[in-house]
């Protein structure tokens, strides 16, 4: 046994990283494909892919649950805690739930990688947990070549207030709440050891206060931009609404250094399938593979994308009425 130093890049135990390293959406589709549902109790969680798995209980509540982990994503691991911890969350809110508690899930190559960085992974999932004011009750650990961590969550609704990918209605702005460019910056700070305080700020930021603005608002249709990028997850909200999405290119938010990431070829394997999934339902009028790459970004801890408008967060487009194709970027 040979321990790394605590100076050990995580990144490069990971084939990927984040939620790039999610099985790609279409192949994701066809093996869950007729496995999901169970019977009335279920509210959401079945074919449509909803972001958590709704149940309900008495006086008009439901329960939510939903599970997220990925490799590595950053090199530090306290960040990497509170990233997969926040992702995690996200799902939660991006139903318009609030977190009860949550479980930790965690692999670790014991014979490679020192546990006292385990630890430190650990520690950011519970600060993070912390702020959202979600109690971590243990979990569960197997031992691992590729280190992985994230929780499985239980959260709480109102029944009648869910927000849902078939919820959408035309007519209806599309506002996100946080910029993209997250895959690309994770994949050049994998490649080059760079550091983007930008991004691991985003990929740490809750989506409470977002789902609560939406809620407020009287949104019923919203989701989170995580491993199918803006357009990956803009496509299952159409599909699931019958309707068609209109994305604003020119309106939708990067972060700096995001455009030259992509110049400069940190393109993740995800991405580029993300594209590839979206590309035969969507109309790109005269946007370029640059761009396109950009929407199909894989993210890891992204925003909420809201059908609605909520204070602060720009409109990137709209839902209007079933079309030709699900998905339009002008």
């Amino acid at each position: 046994m040979t321990p790394l130093a605590r100076t050990a890049r995580l990144t490069q135990y990971a084939h990927g990283g984040g939620c790039t390293s999610k099985i790609p959406p279409g192949e994701l589709e066809r093996v869950v494909a007729g496995l999901t549902g169970g019977g009335a109790p279920l509210l959401a969680g079945g074919e449509d892919g909803d972001d958590a798995a709704a149940v309900r209980i008495a006086d008009g509540r439901a329960v939510l649950s939903t599970a997220d982990f990925f490799p590595p994503v950053v090199d530090d691991p306290y960040d990497w805690g509170r990233i997969a911890a926040a992702n995690a969350l996200s799902d939660v809110y991006a139903m318009g739930g609030e977190p009860l508690m949550a479980l930790n899930l965690l692999a670790w190559p014991g014979d490679l990688l020192p546990g006292d960085l385990a630890r430190d992974v650990l520690r950011g999932g519970r600060d993070v947990a912390a702020a959202a004011g979600c109690a971590i009750a243990g979990g569960h650990s197997i031992d691992d070549p590729a280190p992985k961590y994230g929780l499985a969550v239980t959260g709480v609704a109102d029944a009648g207030r869910l927000l849902r990918l078939d919820g959408g209605r035309a007519g209806v702005p599309l506002t996100l709440t946080k910029p993209l460019g997250l895959g690309v910056l994770n994949a050049r700070h994998k490649a080059t050891g760079e550091t983007f305080p930008q991004a691991v700020e985003t990929m740490t930021a809750l989506n409470g206060a977002a789902a609560r603005a939406a809620l407020d608002a009287g949104v019923r249709c919203a989701t989170d931009v995580t491993g199918f990028g803006l357009l990956g997850h803009l496509f299952k909200l159409a599909r699931a609404s019958g309707v068609t999405a209109v994305v604003d290119a020119a309106a939708v938010p990067y972060l700096d250094g995001a455009r030259e990431a992509v110049r400069d070829g940190f393109v993740p394997g995800g991405t580029r399938r993300n594209l590839a999934w979206v590309s035969p339902h969507t109309g790109f009028r005269r946007i370029g593979e640059e761009e396109r790459l950009l929407l199909a970004d894989a993210q890891t801890s992204g925003g909420l994308l809201v059908a609605g408008e909520i204070p602060g967060a720009p409109v990137i487009g709209e839902l209007v009425p079933r079309g030709r194709r699900a998905l339009v970027v002008r």
